[in-house]
């Protein structure tokens, strides 16, 4: 991988409420957009409705939901029961333009949003709402991945105001958005640290989660970044054992941060569950016996309880009251990846077993109006324990690796972000060229 070096200063956003200030400029980190070379500074572009000649093609993100209008009122759903009776956070696995369409969202009782490469690779390639701010910044001489990362904060800080108020309610429980370092840092343990401090300031807002990959070289990221007091979510977890690495991470994060506050350095760890799943059902399907196909679709949920188990265990006894009395936060477990792959499955099957206090759901809008058109609002997270551990040990006992399927997923996981990415990257040199020759 080429080094980037001796590239220009960057100004942050600026954020009336931040907690922090930030000096008036930045040094991008070596390898935050990898191969090219950023040359100007970042600008300050502000524009929410964006009208580009771009021919239409039937989406489902030509708006950012199917839900209603921006600002519609909307009555109490089963999310609000969710939070207030079983202490866990509904949040919503998306984001795009107009992030107002985000409104009636949070009025239905959405606490939080997450976003990854792939979900921008949809937003920014199927709508045409980018394309005004993409164009002025072509225009300007930005070369594409600057102009990406443009885009990209932008609508993280529009989000993170929309969320402020829920953050402010909880201290810093809640309200969070989440935005990525480049998944094409995966294996770069230092690369990631430097973007993700890189993110942090640019984004400028108290309630940003910078999202790190749960990959090995990463675990010793996802620490210092916390020392240096930044909040993380920790993704592409699958395996109990990298779940335990990233506890730990947490955990020694917090102890070498040397502050005496620790209530504003917060994470999650976002846990994956219906890919789980996919991969074990095919496995299943190959061994073929009885036995086997009668363990189809219960692996995620029962390695998710599982977790939660650990996670209860790993956030108790002296070494954490230790850091409690610094005012510590627990890093919640996050489900992520809970729609549904196979139709046969109910369509709440990653969200309804996986309910519990102290953690996060994060629901792409199948999983979401699934929910709350028919779901139960219950404690069922660990209700089911030794059945979960049955379910584990059967699948071991019939040669099933739980840390190779991980690694497996993992692998997956990162390689399909890089493709989502690089793909983005793809539509916008060509949106950029076809920009460049309307205006010859």
């Amino acid at each position: 991988m080429a080094s980037i070096s001796n590239l220009p200063n960057l100004t942050p956003a600026t954020s009336a409420g931040s907690s922090r200030s930030s000096s008036s400029s930045s040094v991008l980190p070596r390898s935050f957009i990898t191969l090219r070379t950023l040359n100007s500074k970042l600008s300050s572009s502000s524009h929410l409705s964006l009208r580009y000649n771009q021919t239409s093609r039937p989406s489902l993100f030509v708006r950012c939901s199917a839900s209603g209008g921006n600002g519609s009122t909307a009555e109490r759903t089963t999310l609000h029961d969710l939070y207030e009776k079983e202490g866990q956070s509904p949040w919503y696995d998306n984001l795009c333009r107009p992030v107002t369409d985000l409104l009636p969202f949070i009025a239905r009782g959405v606490r939080g949003v997450t976003s990854n490469p792939a979900i921008f690779q949809k937003a920014i390639s199927t709508s045409n709402a980018y394309n005004d701010q993409f164009r002025t910044l072509v225009e300007s001489g930005k070369d594409i991945e600057s102009a990406y990362w443009e885009l990209v904060v932008k609508d993280i800080q529009d989000a993170c105001k929309l969320f402020e108020p829920i953050y402010d309610q909880t201290e810093a429980e809640d309200g969070y958005v989440s935005v990525e370092v480049s998944p094409m840092l995966a294996d770069d343990t230092k690369g990631t640290v430097e973007a993700a401090k890189y993110l942090h300031k640019v984004v400028n807002r108290r309630n940003v989660y910078i999202k790190i990959p749960a990959t090995a070289p990463c675990v010793p990221s996802i620490r210092d970044v916390i020392a240096s007091g930044i909040s993380v979510n920790v993704t592409l977890i699958f395996s109990i054992a990298r779940y335990e690495a990233v506890i730990d991470a947490y955990l020694d994060g917090l102890e070498a941060s040397g502050l005496d506050d620790l209530s504003r350095v917060t994470s999650v760890a976002s846990f994956f569950v219906s890919r789980v799943d996919t991969l074990m059902d095919k496995m299943l399907e190959k061994i073929g016996t009885p036995e086997a196909l009668d363990l189809r679709g219960k692996a995620a949920v029962a390695q998710a309880a599982l977790a939660y188990k650990l996670y209860q265990k790993k956030f108790s006894g002296p070494r954490w009251e230790a850091l409690v009395k610094k005012g510590a936060k627990k890093q919640r477990l996050l489900w992520a990846s809970t729609s549904v792959k196979n139709p046969a499955y109910s369509d709440t099957l990653y969200v309804a077993p996986l309910i519990g206090p102290d953690t996060v759901s994060t629901m792409p809008d199948q999983a979401l109006e699934a929910f709350i058109d028919h779901g139960t609002v219950k404690r069922t997270i660990d209700e089911n324990v030794s059945e979960a551990e049955g379910v584990y040990s059967a699948l071991e006992k019939l040669g099933i690796e739980w840390n190779k399927v991980g690694e497996q997923l993992e692998e997956e996981g990162v390689d399909s972000f890089k493709k989502s990415f690089e793909s983005l990257l793809g539509t916008l040199q060509d949106k950029a060229n076809t920009l460049k020759l309307a205006s010859r």
